[in-house]
């Protein structure tokens, strides 16, 4: 049986603004069904790098809280820190970089929690039943959680091909270490003849697994090496190459971060099994993630906001909406047309269907789905 997944468009009127919409929807959606009395209600949602604005709008965080209230339920908005260095890796700078970003207490209405820790290591192993995992490292604070709401800005990603409820509770809430085991298949090479030596993927390489030199091997050479042995694998040095020097070079297959990454996604929802909503914005949909300190033009223009109990179910209406869309004028992939693959028209390597594919053999959700219009 499709699971359904609720969709309503971004027009509004002096009668019912974009907030009162997405009420509607996730109330329409099940919202009210997976909270109890006195919940620690996890919010779920990605903060943005500092620099980035492509991250979902604070006011529609506060509203989601005041639903969640209304319920009987005790919200904290919560990340877990990230793998590579930036202004998200540890849990002060994540909750600056927050703070900055516009969710502050008092615009939000509740408190921030990082969910892994000061550095990481809060986190609890939690068994599944995987291909690639028997066991995940999920964030402290969200496993604990009593029930769950996943917020999501859906856009490209450069290693998984799109990012959206699946990656975000995924990639999302896997400690540091866990990221690490997601991320354990890719390995970047460097293409000589685009490389420039501006030296910006040392500086931002977490691993100190890149240096400088020349390809004959002296040091203080103008092109970048990386030593293998040493790599982790994050892909911080590819999203920071703005010159397409650095590509994926993976292991195994570029299906197995995707696949890994579902895993991860069934392990934070263990336990929970009634107790998570999912609700994604498809809107400022930037060719790559939001983790970068920038968002480029949107590939589509904006489509609108879905919600659904089913997180598989809700990438895939996300991504046909995407597909069935016309490329943005000036963007990435200006000129392609709507029914063409706008996620292999930004990378082109990346079969993103394999997160859905993997999502649904594993039972953490279901590709067919049920479009259900909320005005």
């Amino acid at each position: 049986m499709p699971s359904k997944v609720f969709f309503t468009n971004l027009r509004s009127s002096s009668k019912a603004g974009l907030l009162d919409k997405m009420e509607r929807l996730a109330k329409k959606a099940g919202l009210d069904t997976i909270i109890d009395q006195g919940d620690l209600v996890a919010v779920k949602l990605h903060f943005g790098e500092s620099g980035n604005l492509a991250y979902i709008r604070p006011p529609y965080i506060r509203r989601m809280v005041q639903l969640i209230q209304e319920r009987g339920g005790r919200p904290f908005l919560t990340d877990a820190n990230t793998l590579y260095v930036g202004s998200r890796s540890n849990a002060v700078d994540h909750l600056e970089t927050a703070i900055t970003n516009g969710f502050d207490y008092a615009v939000v209405g509740a408190p921030l929690v990082i969910a892994d820790g000061l550095t990481g290591k809060d986190y609890v192993k939690v068994p599944i039943k995987g291909q690639h995992f028997k066991e995940v490292h999920i964030a402290g604070a969200a496993y604990h959680a009593d029930a769950m709401v996943v917020m999501s800005h859906f856009k490209c990603h450069e290693l998984a091909g799109f990012g959206g409820a699946i990656k975000n509770i995924g990639m999302g809430l896997g400690s540091r270490s866990g990221k690490q085991q997601m991320h354990s298949d890719v390995l970047p090479k460097i293409r000589e003849e685009n490389c420039t030596g501006c030296s910006r993927c040392v500086q931002w390489c977490p691993a100190q697994a890149i240096a400088m030199v020349d390809w004959s091997g002296n040091k203080a050479g103008r092109k970048s090496m990386i030593t293998p042995e040493q790599c982790w694998g994050c892909g911080e040095c590819m999203v920071t190459c703005t010159f397409g020097a650095i590509r994926p070079n993976w292991r195994t297959t570029p299906e197995a971060v995707q696949e890994k990454m579902a895993e991860y996604a069934l392990g934070a929802v263990s336990g929970k099994e009634g107790k998570v909503f999912y609700l994604s914005f498809v809107v400022d949909i930037s060719p790559e993630c939001d983790c970068m300190a920038f968002n480029d033009v949107p590939i589509v223009g904006d489509i609108g906001m879905l919600a659904s109990l089913d997180p598989v179910a809700l990438d895939k209406a996300c991504c046909d909406l995407v597909n069935n869309s016309a490329a943005m004028p000036g963007s990435v992939i200006e000129g392609l047309k709507p029914g063409d693959d706008k996620f292999r028209g930004v990378h082109p390597d990346i079969p993103w269907e394999a997160q859905l594919v993997h999502g649904q053999e594993i039972e953490l959700g279901s590709m067919e789905y049920e479009l259900v219009e909320v005005q």
